[in-house]
């Protein structure tokens, strides 16, 4: 390969940084004051004064970001044509590493226009990537029923 080196010299090294692109995207979920939401969920049933017993599990976590191959390259510090090209470029290592990454991408993508509660993203992956179709359907009973009548009528003054 002539030309400048790799940013990434190994495929191990893209993925190490692809990794902390998605992990950039997540966070902690935070309360009005900015305090980390805990997950809980119920201990059994309420005791005989009705007090419910909780078990903490983890602070739950929430999407801040969506993933995307152009932020990718930004995280990247990178340009999206550098990115396909070591997808396409590079080898099967770094090709694996960015298809990977983009069908991540692609998934969060194609589940997204399904969450926004109108069937207009359902509608636009299906067109998409099914391959349908909207269609009309007329129907026509073979018969052509044109009543024409061009004539003039006498106008008595």
């Amino acid at each position: 390969m002539a030309g400048r080196p790799l940013k990434f010299k190994t495929p191990e090294e893209l993925q190490e940084k692809i990794d902390a692109y998605f992990r950039s995207c997540i966070d902690y979920k935070r309360d009005l004051f900015g305090g980390r939401i805990i997950d809980k969920e119920p201990d059994g049933d309420p005791d005989e004064k009705g007090v419910q017993r909780w078990i903490k599990n983890d602070y739950v976590m929430e999407q801040i970001k969506p993933f995307t191959v152009s932020g990718l390259a930004a995280y990247l510090e990178t340009t999206r044509d550098t990115l396909m090209d070591y997808e396409t470029k590079y080898g099967d290592e770094f090709s694996d590493t960015i298809k990977k990454a983009k069908q991540k991408i692609y998934a969060y993508t194609e589940e997204s226009l399904f969450m926004k509660g109108s069937a207009t993203g359902a509608i636009f992956s299906l067109k998409n990537n099914y391959d349908w179709k909207d269609k009309k359907e007329i129907e026509n009973s073979g018969e052509l029923g044109f009543n024409i009548n061009i004539g003039y009528e006498d106008e008595e003054e």
